[in-house]
């Protein structure tokens, strides 16, 4: 039997991933974010049917967006651009001027 040998480019960003799909920073936060949520519905006394509804509904689409991602952007980074944008909106406009030369 001939193995052969996989060489990785040296442009190759090697990332490595929870179960092949999810940065373990990314689910790190998912984490902190689901107990977060629990610890806090957990101080109401509210029926079980009322905390599960809002405990999908807080935390199942962020979970979601980070699985499926933002063109393999992290979750982390995309909430820290947001976050940069809202707190200093900067609008960047150029405006094209033709030279002909004259």
């Amino acid at each position: 039997m001939i193995l052969s040998k996989f060489i990785f480019p040296q442009n190759y960003n090697f990332k490595s991933k929870l179960l092949g799909i999810i940065d373990y920073s990314t689910a790190t936060f998912n984490a902190i974010w689901i107990a977060l949520v629990f610890l806090i519905l957990k101080l109401f006394s509210l029926n079980l049917k009322v905390k599960i509804f809002i405990m999908i509904t807080l935390c199942l689409p962020i979970l979601i967006f980070s699985i499926t991602g933002l063109n393999g952007e992290n979750i982390i980074n995309v909430l820290y651009y947001i976050l940069k944008y809202l707190l200093k909106p900067k609008a960047y406009v150029f405006k094209k001027i033709k030279n002909h030369g004259l």
